[in-house]
Parts: C-alpha cells; sequence; structure tokens
C-alpha cells in the first residue's frame, strides 16, 4: 500500500499538499557586491508538493516543500520500470536499471564493474508518487509517435525549498485542509531511506583523503 487510507491529522514527511506556491530565485552569476545584478524569481503555485522535513522539525512558521512533477519519458523505456514506476524508489540490479537494449550494448567490462557494485539506486535524485484518481493524467510522448496516458509523478531531492507559513506553527497545529495525501509508513520509510543514501554519498575524492 502506497498510501494511507486515512490520513492522520497531522503534517507528516512525504505528505502530499496543495495550494502552497514554489519559487526558484535565477541569476546569471554570484551577486557578491549586491549592485548591478540582474536576478529573478520564478513563481508557480503547483498543483500538489510535498512535505521534505521530518514531522518534528515542522513548525515556527516554516516548512520545507518540493513540487510533484511529470515523470520522464525515458522511464517507459525500460520494460522493468514502465511496469511499475515506484521500482525507481528502490534499490535495483545493474541489469535492471536501464534498458535491455542498453544492458546488451554495455562493454563486458563495464558490466562486470556494475555487476560487482551489486543492488544500487538508479536517478538518485528522485522518488516517484504512484498513481492515484486526484492526480490529473497527462500524456507522455514516446518515439514513433508513441503516447502513453498516466498520472505517476514524482519529486527530485534538488528541488527543495523553504515556504514561510504564518498558519503553520506544528505538525497538528497547522493548515491541515491542504493536505491530501498520506505515505503508508512503509512508504515513507523508502523516502527516507533513499533521501537519506542522496545526501550521504561520499565524494570519491573525499574517501581517498579518508583512507
Amino acid at each position: 500500500m502506497f498510501y494511507e487510507r486515512e490520513p492522520e491529522k497531522a503534517l507528516r514527511f512525504g505528505d502530499v499538499l496543495k495550494g502552497y506556491p514554489s519559487t526558484t530565485p535565477m541569476i546569471e552569476e554570484p551577486i557578491l557586491n549586491g549592485v548591478g545584478r540582474k536576478y529573478n524569481v520564478n513563481i508557480s503555485i503547483p498543483n500538489y508538493c510535498v512535505v521534505m522535513d521530518p514531522c518534528c522539525s515542522i513548525g515556527n512558521k516554516m516548512i520545507s516543500l518540493t513540487p510533484l512533477i511529470q515523470v520522464f519519458t525515458t522511464f517507459f523505456d525500460n520494460p522493468y520500470l514502465a511496469e511499475d514506476l515506484t521500482r525507481i524508489n528502490r534499490v535495483m540490479k545493474p541489469e535492471q536499471a536501464v534498458p535491455p537494449a542498453v544492458w546488451e550494448k554495455l562493454p563486458e567490462e563495464e558490466k562486470r564493474k556494475r555487476l560487482a557494485e551489486g543492488d544500487a539506486y538508479a536517478f538518485v535524485s528522485l522518488f516517484v508518487y504512484e498513481k492515484h484518481d486526484l492526480f490529473p493524467r497527462y500524456t507522455v510522448h514516446r518515439r514513433k509517435g508513441q503516447r502513453i496516458e498516466t498520472n505517476y509523478y514524482m519529486i527530485d531531492f534538488r528541488n527543495t525549498y523553504k515556504l514561510s507559513c504564518d498558519k503553520i506553527h506544528s505538525p497538528t497545529n497547522a493548515p491541515l485542509h491542504s493536505k491530501v495525501l498520506q505515505l503508508s509508513v512503509k512508504t515513507r520509510s523508502e523516502l527516507r531511506d533513499k533521501v537519506t543514501f542522496y545526501f550521504a554519498r561520499i565524494p570519491q575524492e573525499d574517501k581517498i583523503r579518508m583512507e
């Protein structure tokens, strides 16, 4: 079960909300002296967004969110993923992470390397949300004129932003009418695991220095 049948009356990590704007500052280069530099702020109101704070950190009129966005067309080129896009949320075998034709064309040395590394996350910054009747359907246009209708959505951890809201005082003292879906305990654990992996990765150059 991906979603809870009866959501709690509290904001939780991974909850789907509606009614909150998304903001993205855009600059050409760092604004170091504050003079003569142009910047823009892109503001939109996505249909839905997701809570990225642990519930114990929600409050003080602040919350971290990320918009639900449409999935990538290329996901459907991989039969293993196309059968269930939420497989992206979990570790998978190396040969499952790419379409069969791509795997077959890989040099044997590269195949051996990936197999030796074992099961791993693919698309490490992404987490797919299961289809739900609340989500608008949209069309994915594939090669050769193929079209797929879907209402899978996903979040990208890189899109997380802070929002201030006067009515968010705690997980239970907040605009709960804006909450539309809650993840099951199992799904929320999967989201937590993947977010943790995303931020806990150690760059190769740091590994070398640590040895």
